[in-house]
C-alpha cells in the first residue's frame, strides 16, 4: 500500500464528516424502520438508549484518560468529545419526539408529567439543549471561562438520564448495567483528585 493511499486513507478517517456519519448511523437505521413500519413509535427504546450511551462515552473520557495518558485511541476520542455530547442529545430530541409521536396529544403528555421518570427525561433533555447549542468553536470564544462552567451541567444531565431509565418502567438493573462503569470511574476520579489535592 502507498504512502499516498494511507495517507488520503487517514485523512478520510479523521474527517469529522466520516465521524459524523458514524454517529448518525444508528438513527438512519431507526428511522428507516420507522418509515418501513410507518410508525416512528418503535424507535422510543432504542434512541434513548443510544442517547445515554453517546453520553456515558462523552463523560467516560476524561477519567479514562487519567488512567491511559498514552492511548492514542483516547486521544483521538477526547478531540471529537464534543461531537459524541452533541450525538448523545441528537438520539436524545429523537427519543422526545418519539415519545410524544406514541402519545399523541399534548393532553395525554401533560397528565404523564407528574411521573418522576417522565419530567426527569424532559429535564435532562433541556439541560441538553444549551449544551448542544454551544458546542461550538464561536461559542468557545465568546463565552471563555465560562464555557467550561456550563459544559459541566452535562453531569445533572446525566443524573437526571439515569434517573429517567430506571424509574420510566422501575427497572433499575438495565440502567445500572450501562451507567455502572461511568459511576466506578467517577468515583475513582474523584478519590484520586481527593488525593492528590491532600499531598
Amino acid at each position: 500500500m502507498s504512502s499516498e493511499y494511507k495517507s488520503a486513507l487517514r485523512q478520510i478517517w479523521n474527517s469529522p464528516y466520516t465521524f459524523w456519519a458514524l454517529l448518525s448511523l444508528p438513527a438512519a437505521l431507526f428511522l428507516a424502520g420507522a418509515v418501513n413500519e410507518g410508525s416512528i413509535k418503535h424507535i422510543l427504546n432504542p434512541t434513548g438508549e443510544f442517547g445515554a450511551r453517546f453520553l456515558i462515552i462523552t463523560l467516560m473520557l476524561t477519567p479514562l484518560m487519567m488512567l491511559f495518558p498514552k492511548s492514542s485511541a483516547l486521544r483521538w476520542l477526547m478531540q471529537r468529545r464534543r461531537y459524541l455530547g452533541v450525538a448523545a442529545f441528537g438520539y436524545a430530541a429523537l427519543h422526545g419526539l418519539a415519545y410524544v409521536a406514541r402519545e399523541g396529544t399534548f393532553a395525554k403528555i401533560f397528565i404523564e408529567l407528574g411521573a418522576f421518570g417522565i419530567w426527569a427525561g424532559w429535564l435532562a433533555l433541556a439541560i441538553f439543549v444549551p449544551l448542544a447549542l454551544t458546542s461550538n468553536h464561536a461559542s468557545v470564544r465568546f463565552l471563555g471561562r465560562k464555557w467550561k462552567q456550563l459544559q459541566r451541567w452535562i453531569y445533572a444531565a446525566a443524573v437526571f438520564t439515569l434517573a429517567h431509565w430506571m424509574f420510566i418502567d422501575f427497572e433499575f438493573g438495565p440502567a445500572l448495567v450501562q451507567f455502572g462503569p461511568l459511576i466506578a470511574l467517577e468515583i475513582w476520579r474523584f478519590t484520586r483528585t481527593s488525593s492528590l489535592a491532600a499531598a
